[in-house]
């Protein structure tokens, strides 16, 4: 047996090398992107300290602005028909129909594939359902929005399914058998004793949709990579109509050398948005749930 001194010793050593990488791979980076949004630079060994000039050009950037409500209005849509759908599709999978094991498996496979391959998939399907009407996804913003809301609960709607089930299967049966004593239906089973029991479920299935809409990106790539464009009567620059935060930050930073720090302060606005947005979903969920 190892004295305790000993065990601490070789514990450090093997957390050491864990440690290290997530302080190479996300610690520094972090930091260093911060101090970098208040910089100008082409790369990062010629950044010159400019204060908060990028911030003050990202707010004042049209297309950055417009991809931030346009993300607002996705996410709130796709938080809602995403955790809508999986509750549902869980529930009617735990109540012992025949078959429900082959259900969650092709329920959950679009989750396997990735958002790049799946984004290129619903664009062909959706432009060639669209050429009968005589436009497609890049030119209607319409049809791009709820191109990438089906896209998303088509690929996301299966795993949050999974999360709902083990909730489901988690209510201790023994409140059921209370609640129908009381004479309680269905429907008051649903709403009075799962649902309460269920938060726990809720709170992680809304977190992780939640910040999974914010962050889109490849889906949002492959799918209408923006389009379309409208040149703004103000600016004259180029706003993309369906284009989401994630890939107004990658274009602004890559697609002009001279507006890298921009990019890079969009970036931390959005780090910041989508952190304080989560925790205060967090807060309010979590309040709701009961203590078993």
């Amino acid at each position: 047996m190892f004295r305790k001194g000993k065990r601490k010793i070789y514990s450090l050593i093997f957390v050491l090398p864990t440690f290290a990488a997530f302080i190479i791979g996300f610690i520094y980076p972090f930091f260093n992107g911060v101090y970098l949004s208040f910089c100008e630079f082409r790369t990062t060994s010629d950044a010159v300290f400019i204060g908060v000039d990028n911030y003050i050009k990202a707010f004042q950037n049209e297309g950055f602005l417009h991809s931030f409500w346009f993300t607002v209005m996705f996410v709130i849509v796709s938080v809602v028909l995403i955790n809508v759908i999986a509750f549902f599709v869980a529930y009617a999978l735990t109540l012992g129909i025949r078959g429900s094991n082959i259900f969650r498996t092709v329920f959950f496979v679009p989750n396997l594939v990735g958002g790049i391959i799946l984004g290129y998939i619903w664009q062909y399907i959706f432009n060639g359902i669209l050429q009968y009407y005589g436009t497609n996804l890049a030119l209607d913003s319409r049809f791009g929005f709820w191109g990438l809301i089906i896209l998303m609960c088509w690929q996301q709607a299966g795993y949050m399914m999974i999360i709902y089930i083990a909730g489901f299967q988690s209510v201790p049966k023994d409140l059921y058998e209370a609640a129908r004593i009381d004479g309680a239906n269905k429907k008051q089973l649903l709403t009075n004793v799962t649902m309460p029991m269920m938060m726990p479920s809720i709170t992680i299935c809304t977190f992780l949709t939640l910040t999974n809409s914010f962050k889109l990106f490849d889906q949002n790539l492959a799918l209408t990579n923006g389009a379309p464009g409208v040149v703004s009567a103000t600016s004259g620059t180029t706003v993309y109509q369906t284009e989401m935060l994630a890939l107004n930050i990658y274009k602004t930073f890559y697609a002009n050398q001279n507006s890298r720090g921009v990019g890079q302060a969009e970036g931390v606005i959005f780090f910041v948005i989508v952190v304080v947005i989560a925790l205060v979903q967090l807060y309010f969920t979590r309040r709701k749930e009961v203590q078993q």
